[in-house]
């Protein structure tokens, strides 16, 4: 159950329904910046009768409650002039890894003359093995952030350690949780009080109701931009990298009011079945796709086997463009410019 309070709401006044809650022991959380408060175990509403405090009073019964869709019809997360919402059609692309100067300026230049506004790059990559190249650190962070300057975009890239907090928040606009951490509660609490948008990875053994609790984490430490991301998850067939569930997307769409992006290049692992899963994702209702790209695949120091290189990502957009306008959902055409067709790459 969520409480909203009336705005003009004395302290008095709130304090007599915390007083209330906390005589029958009820747990509860108050969410200030939203000014509602959050009774995840509670369902006699006539308690709460006659208190001049509560303007509304949403009675939602499943374990997550602030993602729900009962609680608001939909997020739009704002970044300067850029919405990322169920309205829009968002598209973050980048390396898996910074590796140089180089690889990141290529990029961000050929992302600048496309259309597209995110750069997406890791600096500290969490490696199955440790003798795997773990990126560049803040090193990392500070050629990203230099390249979103010079070609005015915005940065998306992971944060792995509380440890690391400072450096990513400042060189980042969009702080990034991998699915190993979409379970690391603690990570999730504290990005919960800080003011830059989460894209939260759905971990690859995670539910739906997993994966939407861990939302519930951060959005009940007051931050209500959340982005949420189906990546794939474990099979038992070796095959594929992960299974790319299209089908959670439009379960998403149904249950939560957050934006959902598809990552197809971790969902499918092998750069050719990127663009069929990224065409399926959209046509689901995904509001954006984050691809992993490369100047030269076959010499990316992580991830070269489904990093596309330059022209295949403009192919993969034009398959997009080609749908949007197709769609129930109101989305709109990217704006990707066909003068990219001509950059070659290596």
């Amino acid at each position: 159950m969520i409480v909203k309070l009336n705005n003009n709401s004395s302290r008095d006044e709130i304090n007599e329904i915390f007083e209330l809650l906390n005589n029958l022991s009820i747990a509860f959380q108050f969410i200030e910046n939203e000014n509602v408060i959050v009774l995840p175990k509670f369902n006699d509403v006539t308690l709460l009768n006659n208190k001049n405090a509560i303007d509304s009073v949403f009675e939602i019964d499943t374990p997550f409650q602030l993602p729900s869709k009962i609680w608001k019809a939909k997020t739009a997360v704002k970044i300067d002039t850029i919405e990322i919402s169920m309205d829009t059609f968002t598209v973050m692309a980048g390396p898996c890894s910074v590796e140089n100067e180089d690889q990141v300026f290529s990029t961000a230049e050929f992302l600048s003359k496309a259309g597209i506004q995110f750069i997406r790059g890791g600096a500290y990559k969490p490696r199955t093995s440790p003798y795997s190249f773990r990126g560049l650190g803040v090193d990392g962070l500070k050629i990203l952030h230099k390249a979103a300057q010079q070609f005015h975009l915005k940065v998306v890239t992971e944060i792995l350690d509380l440890t690391l907090l400072d450096d990513v928040y400042q060189y980042a606009e969009i702080l990034q949780v991998g699915s190993r951490n979409m379970h690391n509660f603690y990570l999730l609490n504290e990005l919960g009080k800080i003011d830059k948008p989460i894209l939260l990875k759905r971990g690859m053994n995670a539910k739906v109701y997993e994966w939407l609790l861990a939302a519930e984490y951060i959005l009940s430490g007051g931050n209500s931009n959340v982005i949420l991301c189906e990546r794939g998850i474990r099979s038992f067939d070796p095959q594929s990298r992960n299974v790319m569930d299209i089908g959670a997307i439009s379960l998403i769409k149904e249950l939560s009011h957050l934006p959902i992006i598809a990552d197809p290049s971790h969902g499918t692992g092998i750069a050719s079945r990127v663009k069929p899963a990224a065409l399926a994702a959209t046509a689901a209702g995904a509001d954006g796709l984050i691809i992993e790209i490369h100047p030269e695949p076959a010499k990316a120091l992580s991830d070269k086997e489904q990093a596309l290189n330059f022209n295949e990502f403009t192919d993969l957009m034009e398959g997009v463009n080609n749908i949007l306008p197709h769609l129930p959902y109101g989305k709109k055409t990217l704006p990707i410019n066909n003068t990219v067709l001509n950059l070659q790459s290596i």
